[in-house]
């Protein structure tokens, strides 16, 4: 009898142990939660912070709120984020940027990517297109890659700016495929988009919602989609795996994450909600709709990725010779 009465106390007390966190995960939130969007209004990152803002709202009660704090590429609204208090009541809607290239683009950072942040999920991943103007004679990735070959450096491409995803794509490109193109960075992917259009520049890599339009219109080739699978969007285009330079990945993602020390209760409680609102057919259709892919993963998951494309952007930054102040 006495040890059962033993084990019994210890059950007891391993439950007492665990309620604190079940409450606090219950409680959560007693205030308004602000989503920190480190960009402009009207990009990705504000438009999938607002909808993740919306539903957790209407799922956890709330409100969710969403503060726009750009500058120095996310850098800004993501160092407010860091230093705010672990409570998760301050949130961010990162980019890959972030959290993966700037560490190796900046000579300083005002924080620690690697230590600042606790993971929640990836929220969505929207692979690049490599696009030509459409009165270029390469009609395919091959022949891109041989007119590239043929004139080294003349050809342009633009980016939205030095460092972006678009420009380091480009960088990686190069790379792979044994070329030089020379770079054209633009303060906006819009005005990348614009000096493809008129001739400026021989091409880009880009999301897809940027150039869309402009692709079903016939104004701009894309040559192939940087990720391992085909977007629904444009079902023609091969990836660029596929299409001649196998294992070329490069994609644009947001994820939520939460200052480092946030408690793990609320931690897995925003996971689960914005989990299920990713998965709702309204939500699913509206940015499959812009290229977008929704993902939801676990934290881990996302902790590990976040490793691995680090590791592959610094490769980049300094094979390229990158650098911003």
């Amino acid at each position: 009898m006495g040890l059962v009465r033993f084990f019994a106390r210890l059950t007891a007390a391993a439950a007492l142990a665990v309620l604190p966190l079940a409450v606090l995960a219950q409680a959560y939130p007693a205030k308004p939660v602000k989503i920190v969007a480190p960009f402009a209004p009207g990009g990705l990152a504000d438009v999938l912070a607002r909808a993740v803002a919306e539903r957790l709202t209407a799922s956890i009660g709330g409100p969710f709120i969403v503060e726009n704090r750009p500058g120095a590429g996310g850098n800004v609204g993501a160092d407010a984020v860091a230093k705010s208090e672990p409570d998760g009541y301050t949130l961010l809607m990162s980019s890959a940027g972030i959290l993966t290239i700037n560490a190796s683009l900046y000579q300083r950072l005002p924080f620690d990517p690697e230590t600042a942040f606790a993971p929640i999920t990836v929220v969505a991943d929207m692979p690049m297109l490599l696009l030509i103007r459409s009165d270029s004679p390469a009609k395919n990735l091959i022949e891109l890659i041989a007119l590239a070959k043929q004139e080294p450096g003349k050809l342009f491409f633009g980016s939205p700016g030095n460092g972006t995803t678009g420009h380091l794509a480009m960088e990686m490109f190069q790379s792979v495929a044994g070329v030089k193109i020379g770079h054209v960075p633009y303060k906006s992917a819009a005005e990348a988009v614009t000096a493809a259009l008129s001739g400026q520049t021989a091409g880009m890599f880009d999301n897809p919602p940027t150039v869309m339009s402009q692709v079903k219109a016939g104004k701009l080739r894309a040559l192939g989609v940087a990720a391992m699978q085909r977007i629904p969007q444009l079902p023609h285009v091969p990836t660029i795996s596929e299409a001649g330079l196998p294992g070329f990945e490069a994609s644009s993602w947001f994820g939520l994450i939460a200052p480092a020390r946030t408690p793990q209760a609320v931690i897995e409680r925003v996971h689960a909600e914005t989990v299920r609102a990713l998965q709702l057919p309204e939500v699913q259709n509206r940015f499959t709709g812009l290229g977008a892919r929704l993902v939801g993963n676990r934290p881990d998951e996302f902790a590990r990725f976040i490793l691995a494309e680090r590791a592959k952007w610094d490769r980049i930054v300094k094979s390229a010779n990158v650098t911003l102040n």
